[in-house]
């Protein structure tokens, strides 16, 4: 088996001081960090504990301290697993099976027993578990160690051989760790894992990583809402952390904690009150109180100014003069008077000033109850016997009226209650009129009063106008129907084929004054065919043409040397020996042709070709007359066959003759037909 060269392990703590770096550079002391770290150390290896309090007055060096304590401590009880997986990883049993040593205790232990288990399958010592970090180092570790005791087995000579050469010493130095990729810290700026596969980076509490993979930057927990400052306080990041700040001071009297904190000042224990010598300073919540020590005489009492105030007897003391007497204070002191007849309400003394009678508080002219109501006088006081619709109120001791709007609210009237001294009365909303009964209501029927300008419909407590068809309902006052411009409207344009005219409540469609009538819909406009009804003008020796909107008086002459062989054809002669007559058209055709100026182009409008086709031929298509604009344009379907085509759009009504020649090639002779063609462009309707 290949063995690896021995080196040594690099502590977790070095990796730790690499990690604490950049506190090491910006900590405002002259500790190094190495030294706080070390402290860290030997507080875990003396104490095995790192809850102590940290000595140091820098917060960065204490948290150097914390860590470097908590990452040995691991140390410790990590190596005390490996040790316990000789025993199966037996832990002791109790209260410490539960605590954080006993945790790190186990998990080291079954980390080196999965380690020995994948050595003792003849697996991979490549840890890809997802574990952690600290496990895969102790997997590793007691995985390659098994693989060594393996290889000293009596049967492998050349093994031992090879081992020999190797000296006590490298052995015990040998480090398990050599493959791992993240000594050293690996390409990680702060921690390192290596999973088998690939090495994973993370950044300690209070940084995040970067998009690189290895780099780390701090958190700002203010901006990300992860702090823990109290209402009252402000959060101001610092690098890896964060601190709290009051927003405001604590005000006089107290003083503020390293805990953000308010703490009462003693003043007196100070000595920064001002009580005078002749006064005792006592504490108080954010203040002090200076109390006298001078003692006042009997029948004073001092206040906290050390000013003697006299005390009143006639209060503090129960009963200090006897019956018939009252008690009058004085200076220090207090006197009793003889009490003179003192009427109670309702009474009054009589003129001999030693007895108290009745006051008749219904004698005329007071009227106690109020207008209208009767007063009964009794010893001492009255009564009131209120008319219908008041309540004697014991307070004012009046009549007062009854609300019963408010007293029996939705139980008096149907829509609107309103109170009147003594009574109330009801009234209705608008739409409709108080009923016989004087409180329910009624609907009123508008429609009787012919509110709306066409039809009315009456609907509870009010009423809605309606048009009959053709009207709206004008949007001002909502009860004149309007007439609707059908025209007008936006779809006005595709009501009539031709024009639309509005007229009131409808509309009627109209078509040019000559060449069309209305189609039975009412909308679209017909052509008339003035050939078949006879209304046209042509003569006996011409031929009636129909197109849109009108027609056309056609007549024809065949050409010299031609004969008219149909009512538009002309046949030519036959020749006697003239150069010029086998070169002339075996036949000239007239066709008429009419179409709207709105036609889509591209279109199609002729046809030409033989009439009976014969193997071989050949034809050529051409138009040899009336094309001057270039509306028109020939194209070549088949040997014997070829099309006349509208190929750009006529932009004004017109009469056109074009002039289209084909030349027949067949059994090696040539014929030319020629077609005369009476294009008619009409108006787009």
């Amino acid at each position: 088996m290949e063995r690896a060269a021995p080196s040594r392990r690099v502590p977790l703590q070095l990796l730790l001081l690499g990690a604490f770096s950049l506190l090491a550079a910006r900590a405002d002391t002259d500790v190094p960090m190495e030294t706080c770290c070390a402290d860290g150390h030997r507080m875990a290896t003396q104490q095995k504990a790192c809850s102590l309090p940290y000595t140091s007055k820098s917060k960065e060096c204490r948290m150097v301290q914390e860590q470097c304590c908590h990452s040995q401590l691991e140390e410790l009880h990590c190596a005390t697993g490996i040790n316990l997986a000789n025993d199966g990883c037996t832990t002791p049993q109790g209260d410490n099976a539960a605590s954080l040593e006993a945790m790190f205790v186990k998990r080291c232990c079954h980390c080196c027993l999965l380690g020995r288990a994948a050595q003792a399958q003849g697996q991979s010592c490549e840890y890809s578990l997802m574990a952690g970090y600290q496990c895969g180092l102790v997997f590793r570790a007691c995985c390659v160690k098994g693989q060594e005791s393996a290889d000293f087995t009596p049967g492998d000579v050349g093994d031992l051989q090879e081992t020999a050469k190797i000296s006590e010493g490298e052995e015990e130095q040998e480090d398990p760790y050599l493959n791992d990729r993240c000594r050293g810290g690996g390409p990680c700026k702060q921690q390192c894992r290596d999973t088998g596969n690939e090495v994973v980076c993370s950044c300690f509490v209070g940084y995040q990583l970067l998009s690189d993979g290895v780099s780390c930057e701090d958190v700002n927990e203010c901006i990300t809402g992860s702090h823990n400052c109290r209402l009252g306080e402000s959060c101001i990041n610092t690098v890896g952390s964060f601190r709290c700040q009051r927003d405001s001071s604590c005000g006089t009297g107290y003083e503020l904690t390293e805990d953000n904190d308010c703490k009462d000042i003693d003043e007196c224990e100070s000595g920064i009150h001002n009580c005078l010598p002749d006064f005792i300073c006592q504490n108080t919540l954010g203040s002090f109180r200076c109390r006298p020590k001078l003692q006042c005489k009997s029948g004073f009492i001092q206040d906290a100014l050390g000013n003697c105030i006299d005390i009143n007897e006639c209060l503090s003391i129960s009963a200090p003069c006897p019956a018939g007497q009252t008690c009058i204070n004085t200076e220090g002191s207090y006197t009793c008077q003889k009490n003179v007849p003192n009427c109670g309400r309702g009474y009054h003394l009589n003129e001999e000033g030693n007895r108290c009678v009745d006051i008749d508080e219904c004698s005329s002219p007071s009227e106690p109850c109020g207008p209208g109501h009767l007063c009964v006088n009794s010893p001492g006081s009255f009564r009131c016997e209120c008319k219908a619709g008041y309540y004697f109120d014991g307070i004012s001791r009046t009549c007062v009226d009854i609300n019963e709007c408010r007293r029996y609210p939705g139980r008096l009237c149907g829509h609107k209650c309103e109170n009147t001294p003594g009574s109330y009365y009801c009234s209705c909303t608008l739409g409709f009129r108080l009923s016989a009964d004087g409180r329910s209501c009624e609907d009123v029927n508008e429609c009787t009063s012919s509110p709306c300008s066409q039809e009315c419909a009456n609907v509870y407590g009010s009423y809605q106008c309606y048009c009959r068809r053709g009207y709206q309902l004008s949007d001002v006052d909502g009860v004149t129907c309007e007439d609707i411009d059908e025209c007008a409207l936006p779809t006005g344009g595709h009501i009539c084929s031709y024009r639309c005219i509005n007229i009131p409540g409808s509309f009627q469609c109209s078509c040019p004054s000559s060449g069309y009538r209305l189609a039975p819909n009412g909308r679209n406009c017909q052509d008339i065919d003035e050939c078949v009804t006879g209304i046209h003008n042509c003569s006996i020796n011409e031929t009636c043409f129909n197109i849109q909107g009108g027609f056309r008086c056609l007549s024809f002459d065949c050409p010299e040397n031609y004969r008219r062989s149909a009512d538009t054809r002309c046949e030519r002669l036959p020749c006697h020996e003239t150069q010029e007559c086998p070169q002339l058209p075996l036949r000239i055709t007239y066709y008429h042709l009419s179409f709207p100026t709105n036609i889509q182009v591209p279109a199609v409008i002729f046809r030409m070709g033989p009439s009976n086709a014969v193997p071989g031929d050949s034809m050529r298509l051409a138009i040899t007359g009336g094309n001057e604009e270039g509306f028109f344009s020939t194209q070549k379907v088949s040997h014997h066959s070829g099309v006349v085509a509208l190929t750009k759009p006529v932009p004004e009504p017109r009469d056109l003759l074009l002039t289209v020649k084909m030349d027949l090639y067949r059994h090696g002779t040539v014929s030319s037909f020629v077609a005369k063609l009476f294009i008619f462009v009409s108006p787009e309707l």
